[in-house]
């Protein structure tokens, strides 16, 4: 591997470790982990910047990421942290760690590993969510860990950017090795682009794969995640996510098909509880996306939430959100911990936002329920081949924060003309309630199954954010439909094993509707592609296209939601909306946003761009009222939309706010903002 490193070496003083070990202890100022937190609330007790100024802030600098890496980064999706004065972050197609003056951006240390074949190769690229950070107990070691595109952790020097030679082999693991499989080391379908998480001298890594919507073959790398000690690299342990046949959940997987799966990784970010030395590990599904022809059961640890022992792997309790998907429903994010309090009693919490719309709001320490969770019955497969879970689990509170299911109550209904389009859209597919499986190809078959939310959500990798002094939590979530069809319905059965080939008995997803032009797509069986935009370039479904829902999280309680972002040029500008007030209906298609929790305010920028009144592209920084949801007064205009999930830190005693924007076209790029006031 190629190693290329700038140091620019500064002395500063080492302060005290902060490993939040205490859920709701509150940092003042750093930000230690991509979450804020171990908890993963994006809360910061800052209110330097708040209603009366957010107006007010300015751009104090920027890093432009295109000079590092082979190609401009088009989502850049990186939370920096703040520790002891600096600011690090991944940044670039090739991943580069840079470390920053917080108050300049200068760059004090930048690291990058060209790793060749190999970095090409990984199944995530680009600059990932960011790094972690570790100190020794007397604060005389600072590292900064991180995942390569080519699935390598590396342990860097915090002050100088060199990696560590007492971490694993001359500061990096090779995370390709002692994963209980064979992998080709320069290939491979495995990669993260989350970051690690360090619970106190454990840190605990994921793993991640390419899309997997239409397999060649079912059987693929295993997405196992493993701890490791943070001072030599040393794997500690090991948790299966697919069981072996002496573990628990084995048998969830009928006829052997534990032993002839992949995928079920789990390559969202983590949430630790360090008191109860417990880490809660968010599982994608296993291959393929949609559809289970190769898998009957229920299939744990599928789309499952499980705490593990942080020092041992060990399985203390699972929960899983959906049996045997078909929806590519995966846990994306990391659970919210905090200490619910309720009756005059306090238990210790968590909630998972969910692509589907759900937060299923569990007792961390056991995983039961909060407030009841029914399993329902739930529409069946028409396939012959493919062996539906009869019911799926519905928490019956809090309510979803956004549309589930398909129905004419959810389409474009902003003036009767379009109404009446979206209808006769509609007619052309299969519709139902959530959870209504892809529709089967035949001789009468419609062009799919319109499915709400689509695959990339509801809520996202993002996750949500929380206030643990009020316990009022904030998520952003957004609407999109996606359209599903197996085929063919006549198909012979296949050799599920090792190998055993399933491009015919595949799903032909859709992107997500209303995303790219209609006419061909290239699936398999030569599917027709309908365009489900109307007029061009408006969504069957009504407004608003994304929002930001708050809840009491004591109670249950939605207190507000609101649409977030504001319309872009190509709906607002429509003559089919003239005379309309469209200001604000949202951002459509694949957009992640993040928000902020401060003090006294929630802050999220916008998924999309339109035009101001100057002529610019640009997407604004929103501030709300935490309690009402109310606009804070001013306009904070970025040059792109946002892509990383802001954080913000005091530094000599001045409150910055840091988010990771993007933009693609001919201005591709993407840049690290940092605001502050005047």
């Amino acid at each position: 591997m190629k190693t290329t490193k700038i140091n620019r070496l500064i002395s500063t003083a080492v302060l005290a470790v902060f490993c939040m070990s205490a859920v709701n202890a509150q940092q003042t100022e750093n930000w230690p982990t991509y979450g804020g937190n171990l908890a993963s609330q994006r809360y910061a007790e800052l209110d330097q910047i708040n209603a009366d100024n957010f107006g007010n802030l300015q751009l104090a600098w920027k890093l432009d990421t295109n000079s590092l890496g082979p190609r401009p980064d088009t989502l850049y999706s990186a939370t920096p942290l703040y520790v002891n004065g600096t600011v690090y972050t991944t940044a670039g197609t090739r991943r580069a760690v840079v470390a920053l003056d917080p108050a300049t951006g200068e760059m004090r240390w930048m690291h990058s590993e060209d790793e060749g074949a190999r970095g090409t190769a990984g199944a995530r690229q680009g600059a990932g969510r960011g790094v972690a950070y570790w100190a020794s107990e007397d604060g005389s070691q600072e590292r900064i860990i991180y995942v390569t595109p080519g699935y390598r952790m590396l342990a860097l020097d915090a002050k100088t950017g060199i990696p560590d030679p007492t971490f694993g082999d001359n500061g990096a693991v090779d995370l390709k090795q002692n994963f209980d499989q064979e992998i080709d080391p320069q290939g491979g379908n495995i990669g993260l682009n989350a970051t690690p998480l360090v619970v106190g001298n454990v840190v605990v890594v994921g793993a991640a794969h390419r899309p997997a919507g239409s397999p060649e073959t079912t059987w693929d790398v295993r997405g196992y995640v493993r701890g490791f000690d943070v001072r030599t690299g040393e794997r500690l342990w090991i948790f299966h996510t697919i069981p072996q046949a002496n573990e628990f959940g084995y048998d969830s997987w009928q006829d052997g098909a534990a032993d002839n799966n992949g995928n079920t990784g789990m390559w969202a970010q983590m949430s630790a509880d360090a008191d109860l030395g417990l880490v809660y590990l968010p599982v994608e599904m296993p291959s393929a996306d949609y559809n289970g022809f190769n898998r009957p059961g229920d299939g744990l640890y599928g789309e499952s939430l499980v705490a593990v022992d942080v020092n041992t792997g060990e399985r203390r309790w699972h929960y899983q959100t959906v049996h045997h998907g078909l929806w590519d429903y995966d846990l994306p994010s990391a659970p919210i911990l905090f200490d619910m309090q309720t009756d005059g009693r306090t238990i210790k919490a968590l909630a998972q936002p969910t692509k589907s719309a759900f937060l299923f709001v569990l007792n961390r320490e056991t995983g039961e329920p909060i407030w009841p969770i029914e399993e329902r019955p739930v529409p069946q497969s028409d396939s012959p081949f493919e062996q539906t879970s009869p019911t799926q689990p519905f928490p019956t509170w809090p309510l979803p924060f956004d549309r589930q299911g398909f129905s004419g109550e959810v389409l474009n209904d902003l003036t009767p003309e379009l109404f009446a389009e979206a209808q006769e859209v509609m007619s052309q597919f299969d519709i139902g309630p959530l959870y209504t499986p892809p529709a089967v190809d035949g001789p009468n078959a419609k062009n799919g199954t319109l499915m709400l939310p689509g695959d990339v959500g509801g809520a996202n990798w993002p996750g949500g954010s929380l206030d643990p002094e009020t316990n009022r939590l904030y998520i952003h979530s957004h609407s999109a439909v996606f359209t599903l069809r197996n085929i063919p319905a006549d198909l012979e059965p296949f050799d599920p094993g090792p190998g055993g080939r399933v491009a015919e008995a595949a799903a032909a997803p859709r992107p997500p509707v209303g995303l790219g032009a209609p006419g061909g797509l290239g699936a398999p069986g030569g599917l027709r592609r309908v365009s489900t935009f109307l007029q061009g370039s408006i969504p069957m479904i009504k407004p608003p296209y994304d929002r930001i829902t708050a809840y009491d999280m004591n109670t249950g309680e939605m207190l507000w939601q609101k649409a977030h972002s504001t319309t872009p040029d190509n709906m607002r500008n429509h003559p089919a909306l003239a005379g309309l007030d469209v200001d604000r209906l949202g951002t459509y298609g694949r957009i992640f946003i993040g928000t902020l929790v401060t003090r006294s305010l929630v802050i999220a920028g916008e998924g999309g761009v339109h035009t101001n009144e100057a002529g610019e592209e640009v997407a604004l920084l929103r501030a709300y009222d935490k309690a009402t949801g109310e606009d804070i007064p001013g306009r904070v205009e970025m040059p792109a939309k946002q892509t990383g999930s802001p954080m913000t830190y005091m530094h000599e005693g001045k409150q910055y706010i840091l988010v990771a924007v993007s933009q693609s076209g001919a201005n591709a790029g993407a840049q690290l903002l940092a605001y502050a006031l005047p």
